[in-house]
């Protein structure tokens, strides 16, 4: 018994590796992670292949598959050159518009760029100076490092330049949530508030007010009508292992593209 016990171990221990080795990890945008979590769970149950999805934030998974502890990040921003090495792949998965969000409560249905700019520079600070009641706007802003932020505040232009550095121009004021889920939280139980999330995140709870005359709209996105939307991106290294490339190749077919539009984001194909 003790040498069928020993060969059973020393079995287990020489296919471990190989069962670890199955394993795609994925890391990075809290916004891409809603939809990655969808088709890592389909792909997972028609393959051999197990797929982890960590939501930790755009910076962290650009990082993470540039330095390998990831074998793909995601990104819902676009990548710096200076954040990528020569054997980095960017690949887009999908588009998704970010929506400015309000409780239903609130009687404001159109926001100019301009003035949604100037809500979250603490320029308007009240939502009678665009047509909704004399109370002042409690303005609630995604933390620092997430693709979502980042990509509202270059499409909105709330960046500027210090000796040489682009920093945020969103009002220090404003309160902060992590992650779409607690800015949906925030606005849906505070009549006051503006909040912005990933379009494919809005639901009941709160309403995406439209822009510039434009209703927030997978299809108004496509034609470029509505201008705030930005890309989801992976990450994957050159020589990363072929059951990461299968997974991105699964992502990019007609059955991953399907997930992607039924989970309220704009296909690519």
């Amino acid at each position: 018994m003790k040498k069928v016990f020993g060969l059973l171990t020393a079995v287990g221990l020489m296919t471990a590796p190989l069962a670890q080795a199955s394993t795609v990890t994925v890391s990075g945008s809290t916004s891409v992670a809603h939809v990655m979590e969808v088709l890592a769970e389909n792909y997972q149950n028609n393959t051999q292949t197990s797929v982890e999805v960590q939501s930790t934030g755009s910076s962290a998974g650009i990082r993470a598959a540039k330095d390998g502890t990831s074998m793909i990040g995601m990104s819902s921003r676009n990548v710096k050159d200076n954040e990528l090495n020569s054997d980095t792949k960017e690949i887009v998965i999908a588009r998704d518009g970010i929506a400015a969000a309000v409780n239903n409560a609130n009687p404001v249905k159109n926001l100019t760029q301009e003035q949604i700019s100037k809500i979250y520079r603490g320029e308007i600070k009240n939502w009678s100076e665009v047509g909704g009641e004399a109370r002042p706007i409690v303005v609630v802003t995604r933390e620092n490092g997430s693709g979502t932020r980042g990509a509202f505040e270059e499409i909105m232009k709330l960046q500027r330049t210090i000796n040489g550095h682009k920093v945020t121009a969103i009002s220090p004021t404003a309160q902060v949530g992590n992650g779409n889920g607690m800015i949906k939280t925030i606005v849906a139980n505070n009549p006051y508030a503006i909040g912005y999330i990933s379009l494919g995140s809005v639901d009941n709870s709160l309403r995406a007010i439209d822009v510039n005359g434009v209703e927030a709209t997978d299809a108004n996105i496509a034609t470029g009508d509505y201008q705030i939307a930005r890309p989801f991106i992976v990450l994957i290294d050159k020589n990363a292992p072929d059951n990461a490339n299968s997974f991105i190749e699964y992502i990019l077919s007609e059955d991953g593209q399907n997930i992607v539009a039924e989970e309220g984001y704009i296909r690519i194909n």
